[in-house]
């Protein structure tokens, strides 16, 4: 056995003795995109709950090259590394990642993902979508969904909560011609690594976007992570599809018996608002609209 007392016997990707909440959504995927990307792997953490939790001095949860960034740079600290690495004539066969979660993506980190995209760069970003700043108190960001209650956001006499809808980014990846640009979900971990694998094949700016289900967050059980991801995915709110080359080349269909977004919704005390009143079971009959629109759109 080895002296060093901060040696982990264990050869996952991301070790166990991170500080994650039980049932995080978030680390199930991250762990599921490492084992699909191989050891042969860069990663850039944008700051978040992927990177507090995993790093706590003098100890790393990573089994692979892993560095910090700061909460809006994943993106432009991966360019670098591929510039050394091209450099050093080192860069073939090193898959590069980048990844955050929605506020560093969508809001903080958005000009500096632009900019990779504009370059073509070769890396895969990933957005961690748990749709609210969950490390630094809950806050809402622009992928958190209408009606949410945030705790800059809560519901009250005047409001049902977040009143903006969530941030198209799939579109805006689209808009950037990048290679490949995915959705997908920690409720079906298949999906999530064969998207990375194949993701990864190609070459040039690629991105993908997970939802992961927040325990503290959502208000949700440990034991419905899955549960909850799935519904999302089931009920048309958040469409799982696949784009290669600009083009929709796959979606997950939704069930032929359709899953209402109150099954969905009322997992989640985010959402037991709404479940209060008439004027909040209308504004579910809105959500219903948001879904049934997805699933027109895209033939789920």
């Amino acid at each position: 056995m080895s002296d060093n007392k901060y040696t982990m016997p264990f050869k996952h990707p991301i070790n166990p003795g991170h500080s994650a909440c039980a049932g995080c959504g978030e680390i199930l995927a991250m762990r599921h995109v490492l084992e699909a990307a191989g050891p042969n792997t860069i990663v850039a953490n944008a700051t978040g709950c992927s990177e507090v939790t995993t790093s706590q001095f003098p100890r790393s949860s990573f089994q692979m090259p892993w560095i910090h960034a700061d909460f809006e740079n994943a993106s432009s600290l991966t360019s670098g590394i591929d510039a050394a690495l091209k450099f050093k004539k080192q860069r073939d066969g090193v898959n590069l990642i980048a990844w955050g979660g929605d506020g560093a993506t969508y809001d903080i980190g958005i000009g500096l993902i632009s900019g990779m995209w504009e370059r073509s760069e070769d890396v895969l970003y990933i957005c961690l979508d748990n749709e609210a700043y969950m490390n630094t108190g809950m806050q809402a960001s622009g992928s958190t969904p209408i009606n949410a209650n945030t705790t800059t956001t809560p519901p009250g006499k005047e409001s049902f909560g977040n009143d903006l809808h969530k941030k198209n980014m799939l579109d805006i990846a689209l808009a950037h011609s990048c290679v490949y640009v995915g959705s997908a979900t920690c409720g079906n971990l298949i999906d999530l690594q064969n998207k990375v694998k194949k993701a990864l094949k190609m070459k040039g700016p690629k991105y993908l976007q997970i939802l992961v289900t927040c325990v503290p967050g959502w208000y949700t059980e440990p034991k419905d992570t899955i549960k909850v991801a799935k519904l999302a995915q089931q009920t048309g709110l958040y469409p799982v599809v696949e784009y290669v080359d600009g083009k929709l080349a796959a979606v997950e269909n939704c069930p032929k018996d359709k899953i209402k977004v109150d099954e969905y919704l009322k997992l989640q005390g985010r959402f037991k608002h709404l479940f209060q009143n008439k004027e909040g079971q209308a504004q579910i009959a809105e959500i219903q609209k948001i879904a049934d629109g997805n699933i027109k759109k895209f033939g789920l």
